[in-house]
């Protein structure tokens, strides 16, 4: 999957052409498989793919320090049996917990 940058005013556009929208990121993608041609114009400029997701002020890609690239659309805060060892072996998952810790110890839920 390749990450786009596609402004607001120019999604129809790459939807017809074929791009989806990836919901968890909110960011527009196309699928592996399909030919990049089309979508150059909201490729980064060096050609490379976009991970992440890009803060519409600022025009800047915004990743956190345990960010992990995931190469499929799931939601890392539920199970998933692909992801799972991906998230282990980054440090993402043992993170995660300390952070619910912290926050129950603060008497704030889950």
């Amino acid at each position: 999957m390749t990450f786009l940058n596609v402004p607001y005013a120019e999604k129809d556009q790459a939807r017809e052409l074929g791009a989806r929208w990836n919901p968890t990121r909110k960011r527009w993608y196309v699928p592996n498989g399909v030919a990049l041609e089309p979508f150059e114009r909201w490729l980064s400029k060096e050609g490379e793919p976009v991970s992440g997701r890009t803060d519409a002020r600022a025009a800047k890609l915004v990743t956190g320090a345990r960010y992990v690239e995931i190469d499929h659309a799931c939601n890392p805060f539920e199970p998933c049996a692909q992801c799972a060892p991906v998230l282990a072996q980054s440090g993402w998952a043992a993170a995660h917990e300390d952070v619910l810790k912290a926050l129950q110890a603060l008497g704030r839920p889950r």
